[in-house]
Formats: structure tokens, C-alpha cells, sequence
């Protein structure tokens, strides 16, 4: 639940938006955007740690960006299932631009690290863990296409480069970030940026994005200094860059209280009952944005009727 304060900060903030490009004389395709807002907003309804908001901010980030790969009203949703204390990370994602996400246990404790480049990092790897991470997508056709891969370093963007690279056979170049201020748990910066050779590629394509990564700073400090995702991309691309479109990015849940209802009925008349009995009303909670729908006895009494023995 966002309070009326935290609402008007998330309203003085810039909006969220992504770029889809292409670059290397059109071999190349790539997309990055800013998602500040949108964690920091996932962040107040969760109320996520450091380490959590980084996991999950990242994952969502991504979502964001395969979102945008998709066509027509697709949605896509993302799993991380490791074995590490976050538990499960959910995110789903649509061609419009619609986020939304949750963790298992969002008031995990994760320590820090200091990298190879010096920089301080959540440990965000042990807090996800080993196991599988899953992209689902419904292509609005009657089955859901998937593909799954092994975690590699719980680190999100590195287990969704060898995802890509595994389960769908596109190289790409995955890297995402989240900047979490310590001592109110707020998002100073979120934003990430998936750079894929298309099948047409060169070999002189191939070598020359290869020599523009080793120069390529990571996302994380790019965010920092507030870069946009246009200017991301240009860092990398250089001047072979083709910006093709841009489309706003923000979190948006998709339950309402006739969705809640439906799920109470299919849950049967004894359990209504014992609803009502027990507890004399029920509360239902999203667990994607964590909105509350109250039902009274009476409401319940309605739906008991409608449910199936």
C-alpha cells in the first residue's frame, strides 16, 4: 500500500522508459531503459531490503526489456527459483510497458562485497542462491511458450546472458542495476540495458561489439551518474547507433476485487465456510503489489452460493 507522502514522491520523480535500437549496420539489435521508479515504487509496496530490492529490481528491469521484445498484448513472466534465503523471485511484463513483481521473503538481511572494480556490492548472489531461472511467454495464442536454464552466479543480468544464450541460442549481453541507499532502504538508481546479435551478424560485427564491451562500464556505475538509456547505448554502439523507438516503463498491477472474488468462489463452498465460521470475513492480498481487498460474511455468504460444492 503506497501512503499519500510516498505518492508524492514517486510523482516529483522522472518517468521510467525504455529505448529499442539497433546498431552495427542493423546486426546488432538492443534495448535499455531506466527503471527508477518503477523499483523504487516495488520497493515501497514490498518493502524489500537492500538485497531484495537489488535482486528483485534487476529481474524486474530485464522483464521490462524481454517485455519490449514481444509483439501485439504479449506478456512474458520471469522466475527465479533459487535455493538461496530470497526464496522465489516472480515478475511479469507486457509489450505496453507494464511491470509488476514480488519476492518471497522481501526482509531478507544480505551483506556486502567490494568487486574487482572497487565498488561495494549487495551479495545479491547468495541471497538468490543456485537453482533454475524460467521465462514464460504468452503470446496471447492458446499455449505458453517457455524455456529455462540453470542459475549461473545468482547475479540476475549473468544468468539471464547464459539463459538467452542456452535456452533461446541468441548471444546477447544482459547487465542491469540497482543503487539502494542503505539507510532508508530508498532506490537511488535502477536501469539496465540487453545488447543481442542478430542471426545476418559478421564476424567483424561479432569482434567489433566484443572490443566496445571490454571498454563498457558496468550498468551500475552508468545509473549512478544518471545516464540515460539513450546515452548507454551510445557508449557502446557509438555512432552505428539507430534509435528506432522509446516507450514509457511503469509498475502496474493487473488484480482488482473481481479477480479476488473469483478466486475466493474457486476455492469451494466448505472453504467459504469455514471462512465465515472461523473468521467471519476474509482479507485477500496481492502478491504483486500487496493491495488488500476486505470481504465481510455477508459478501462471503453471496459467493458461497456461487462456488461449487
Amino acid at each position: 500500500m503506497i501512503h499519500t507522502e510516498q505518492q508524492a514522491l514517486l510523482d516529483q520523480m522522472k518517468d521510467d522508459y525504455l529505448v529499442r535500437a539497433l546498431g552495427f549496420n542493423g546486426e546488432v539489435r538492443a534495448f535499455a531503459a531506466r527503471t527508477t521508479k518503477t523499483v523504487y515504487e516495488t520497493q515501497l509496496r514490498h518493502q524489500t531490503t537492500p538485497v531484495a530490492s537489488a535482486a528483485l529490481g534487476r529481474t524486474m528491469t530485464i522483464g521490462s526489456m524481454i517485455g519490449a521484445m514481444q509483439k501485439g498484448a504479449a506478456r512474458v513472466t520471469l522466475k527465479v527459483e533459487g535455493d538461496g534465503p530470497i526464496g522465489k523471485i516472480i515478475v511479469d511484463a507486457d509489450t505496453a510497458g507494464d511491470v509488476r513483481g514480488y519476492v518471497s521473503y522481501p526482509r531478507v538481511d544480505g551483506g556486502t562485497f567490494v568487486n574487482e572494480q572497487g565498488l561495494t556490492k549487495l551479495k545479491v548472489g547468495e541471497a538468490v542462491g543456485k537453482g533454475t531461472i524460467s521465462v514464460i511467454k504468452d503470446l496471447g495464442l492458446k499455449d505458453y511458450v517457455g524455456g529455462s536454464s540453470e542459475i549461473q552466479t545468482g547475479e540476475i543480468s549473468e544468468d539471464f546472458t547464459y539463459y538467452f544464450a542456452t535456452s533461446e541460442q541468441v548471444p546477447s549481453v544482459v547487465g542491469a542495476g540497482v543503487l539502494v541507499l542503505p539507510e532508508d532502504e530508498s532506490i537511488l538508481a535502477a536501469g539496465g540495458i540487453i545488447v543481442q546479435l542478430l542471426p545476418n551478424a559478421s564476424e567483424e560485427t561479432v569482434q567489433a561489439l566484443e572490443k566496445a564491451l571490454q571498454t563498457f562500464p558496468p550498468v551500475s556505475v552508468l545509473i549512478g551518474e544518471e545516464k540515460t538509456p539513450e546515452e548507454m547505448l551510445q557508449l557502446l554502439l557509438g555512432d552505428s547507433l539507430d534509435v528506432l523507438d522509446t516507450n514509457p516503463i511503469q509498475f502496474n498491477c493487473t488484480c482488482s476485487r473481481e479477480r479476488m472474488e473469483s478466486a475466493i468462489i474457486g476455492l469451494g463452498k466448505e472453504e467459504i465456510r469455514q471462512m465465515i465460521e472461523e473468521d467471519g470475513g476474509a482479507e485477500a492480498v496481492c502478491h504483486f503489489c500487496g493491495e488488500k481487498y476486505h470481504f465481510s460474511a455477508e459478501q462471503l455468504e453471496t459467493m458461497k452460493v456461487q462456488a461449487q460444492a
